[in-house]
């Protein structure tokens, strides 16, 4: 299993930072290229590797952790996803002013299933800010980790990442009950939960 991330903002990094402190290794991606990662990948060392987008779109488990408005353009060009495992750590939201985007009866989710064809997506790592997500555990405990997808055996090995990563992870089911976590409108986002014993 490889697993690579497209987007290196304060999610993206977060991630990476945790696949690697864990020794798993990681590509990532950005739309500057391989070069722009370079600090990145001598602070993280030989586990990270920096890739052009087309790369990092072929790995097994993609990390999708790019801002809303930047998801068409990203992954545009990346063709047919065959099974493959996409982890949507996005929420439908910009800043500066973080107003809402109108998505109809959809969640985010399944409007960017829509554009990875063939793909399972997997909602997760979107629900938590950045610090937060850094710190697996806190207070004694495991930080809860929501997820959601409508494939079985992918939600299977997100789990096991997420509970690799130090995470305590919950199935809130399919794509549509992952809009709970779903930020803004969800009502999990704004819970930050420990898991102890």
């Amino acid at each position: 299993m490889n697993i690579s991330i497209i987007g290196a903002g304060a999610i993206g990094t977060a991630i990476a930072r945790l696949l690697v402190g864990t020794g798993l290794p990681v590509s990532i991606a950005n739309s500057r290229g391989p070069d722009s990662l370079a600090a990145l990948a001598q602070e993280l060392g030989p586990l990270l590797q920096p890739v052009t987008v087309q790369e990092a779109g072929t790995a097994d488990i993609v990390f999708l952790a790019v801002n809303w408005s930047k998801v068409s353009n990203a992954i545009r060009d990346l063709g047919r996803w065959n099974s493959r495992i996409v982890v949507d750590t996005t929420n439908p939201i910009e800043a500066p002013l973080f107003k809402p985007v109108d998505l109809g009866a959809e969640t985010s989710s399944e409007v960017v299933a829509r554009q990875v064809p063939g793909a399972h997506v997997v909602k997760a790592f979107n629900h938590l800010p950045p610090p937060l997500l850094a710190n697996p555990t806190a207070e004694g405990g495991k930080r809860v980790l929501f997820y959601s997808g409508n494939h079985a055996a992918s939600k299977r090995q997100v789990a096991e990442l997420i509970a690799r990563l130090g995470f305590h992870g919950i199935d809130l089911g399919d794509l549509q009950q992952g809009q709970l976590a779903q930020f803004p409108g969800g009502p999990l986002p704004s819970l930050n939960l420990v898991k102890h014993g």
